[in-house]
């Protein structure tokens, strides 16, 4: 019986060269045939599909910011570019940006929700319900009778905390906060929709709402000893461990001192 004949080595070596080659050249293909597909029109993009939060951004908006930004097909358009670029518009917080065959794109708009107006009067930021900054005109606000805060921007989430917490602590004064302001130095000082003004001082929310439970607690006791309603408080110090210092409308010491509660 004959033994089968085995291929030389270098023969060998030649058929796996071929089939190599061969198998370059069909992916070559391949991706030639790929490239231009991408390339063919009908994969251009046609159309963006807009969901989600779109209370302050319309079609024409939108096309006349965001659409001259894109660039290539279906399978090349940035996604991560286009999403920046919706989330460069006022107002959009975040953006989600998918494909949808053949030749359109899917955004999902998550819109901020303006909680507070920031800074001075004459600036156009505005804090979110998560205590972000960001920039929109305040015109395009639903609400006029927003809150105003300010303080370091770093600590804009712990001023909008500081402004909830004290917020339902005047109901008992049938008074609304309307402006609180931390300073670079740690100071919180509050004014209320009459126009009184409380330095609350240093310290956490805790702390600070633990001074705010006890003044008005005993606003109407301590003012009541001058023929007065908690309605004729003029300002408030808060800065005293034991106590505080008030000013009351029509009420007047000899010393110069204000009343101390």
């Amino acid at each position: 019986m004959k033994k089968p004949r085995v291929a030389p080595n270098d023969v060998r070596l030649m058929q796996l060269l071929t089939t190599m080659l061969l198998a370059a050249l069909a992916l070559l293909l391949m991706l030639a045939l790929m490239f231009w597909l991408m390339r063919l029109p009908w994969f251009a993009i046609q159309g963006v599909t807009v969901l989600g939060d779109v209370a302050h951004n319309n079609g024409v908006t939108l096309r006349a910011n965001v659409l001259p930004r894109l660039s290539g097909n279906f399978f090349s358009v940035d996604l991560a570019r286009t999403r920046a670029a919706f989330e460069a518009l006022p107002w959009v917080r975040r953006a989600v940006v998918r494909r949808e065959f053949p030749n359109r794109l899917s955004v999902t708009l998550q819109e901020h929700q303006a909680v507070a107006f920031w800074g001075a009067e004459n600036e156009s930021r505005l804090v979110n319900h998560l205590g972000e900054l960001f920039e929109a005109n305040p015109g395009e606000v639903e609400r006029e009778d927003l809150p105003r805060l300010n303080g370091p921007e770093e600590q804009s989430a712990l001023v909008l905390a500081m402004y909830r917490a004290l917020k339902d602590r005047f109901l008992l004064l049938e008074a609304e906060p309307v402006q609180l302001e931390l300073s670079g130095a740690g100071q919180w000082r509050l004014q209320l929709n009459s126009g009184v003004v409380i330095e609350l001082g240093r310290g956490t929310v805790d702390e600070v709402t633990q001074r705010i439970e006890r003044f008005t607690r005993t606003l109407s006791q301590v003012s009541s000893r001058y023929g007065r309603k908690p309605s004729a408080l003029e300002s408030a110090d808060l800065r005293y461990e034991q106590g505080y210092a008030l000013r009351l409308r029509g009420v007047t010491t000899t010393d110069g001192q204000k009343k101390r509660g």
